[in-house]
């Protein structure tokens, strides 16, 4: 059954696996659902804060664990944007939704 509890549930693990950050359900909380151009729906979950430094050094170790497990990571980078206007900078595929996520994070409407 996805209710709340398993849809923070599904987001705390692909926190771990993606970006090597671990939290647990309770950490998270909905912040806002997206509907892409494809109709996907997603939904987007805020978890505590973190250091720069400890955001990128869990990412790296979590990348290089699945290499050593033969494996290519999902991602393969990652950047940090402050606002809407560094997306234009951002090489290579991302979501449809990102742009209006990342505006509405940093305050823009």
């Amino acid at each position: 059954m996805l209710d709340e509890s398993a849809l923070a549930g599904q987001a705390a693990r692909e926190l771990a696996e993606e970006l090597g950050i671990s939290a647990v359900a309770e950490e998270l909380r909905l912040w806002v659902v997206t509907r892409g151009e494809n109709g996907s729906v997603g939904l987007t979950y805020l978890a505590p804060a973190l250091p720069e430094a400890t955001l990128r050094a869990d990412f790296t170790a979590a990348a290089a664990a699945e290499r050593v497990r033969g494996r290519e990571p999902e991602l393969d980078d990652i950047a940090l944007v402050r606002s809407p206007d560094e997306l234009a900078a951002l090489t290579g595929p991302h979501a449809d939704y990102l742009k209006p996520i990342v505006r509405r994070f940093a305050g823009c409407r």
